[in-house]
């Protein structure tokens, strides 16, 4: 019995790659755009693959952008940017569809009766069973008195700057 190698949650295998791969935009170089540095100058473009593979990790671990590790992934901020990238020609969406249209025959997704729960007012019973809010303390409609013990006013009323001392 062959025993399989146990792959990290956010780790891109390679039949996940073949099938998110058509998905990803592919950059073509800008012919009308005059470049100012020699040509190869500059940092090369990361992978889409490895790219795809941060996006995943920051999906699977919950860390922030600025958290990837720059030993696998380099500069989380050009990630993040490709994200961006991605996100605005319409990736993300497109691979939800795929993975919806996928998963139907799969385990079938009941799309002629679906149900939603919701309210729009206050449950009738729900002030005797929980209790006052804590955040207002029994005030109704008043607010504490400031520290000092009186309430503050202004010591000019009423200002006209037209009047000069």
């Amino acid at each position: 019995m062959a025993t399989r190698k146990r792959v990290e949650s956010w780790v891109v295998t390679d039949d996940f790659w073949r099938r998110v791969e058509p998905f990803i935009p592919v950059r073509e170089p800008n012919a009308d755009k005059q470049y100012v540095r020699k040509p190869g100058a500059g940092r090369p473009r990361k992978p889409a693959r490895l790219v795809f593979e941060a996006v995943v990790y920051v999906l699977r671990t919950g860390c922030p952008w600025k958290a990837l590790p720059k030993e696998r992934f380099g500069s989380a901020s050009a990630v993040h940017t490709r994200f961006l990238e991605w996100e605005a020609a319409g990736v993300f969406e497109a691979l939800w569809k795929a993975g919806l249209a996928e998963y139907d025959p799969m385990e079938g997704i009941a799309w002629a009766w679906q149900s939603i729960d919701g309210a729009m007012f206050k449950a009738p019973l729900a002030q005797e069973a929980v209790g006052p809010n804590p955040t207002d303390r029994g005030k109704k409609g008043e607010q504490a008195s400031p520290v000092g013990g009186r309430p503050w006013r202004p010591l000019v009323v009423r200002r006209d700057r037209s009047q000069r001392e």
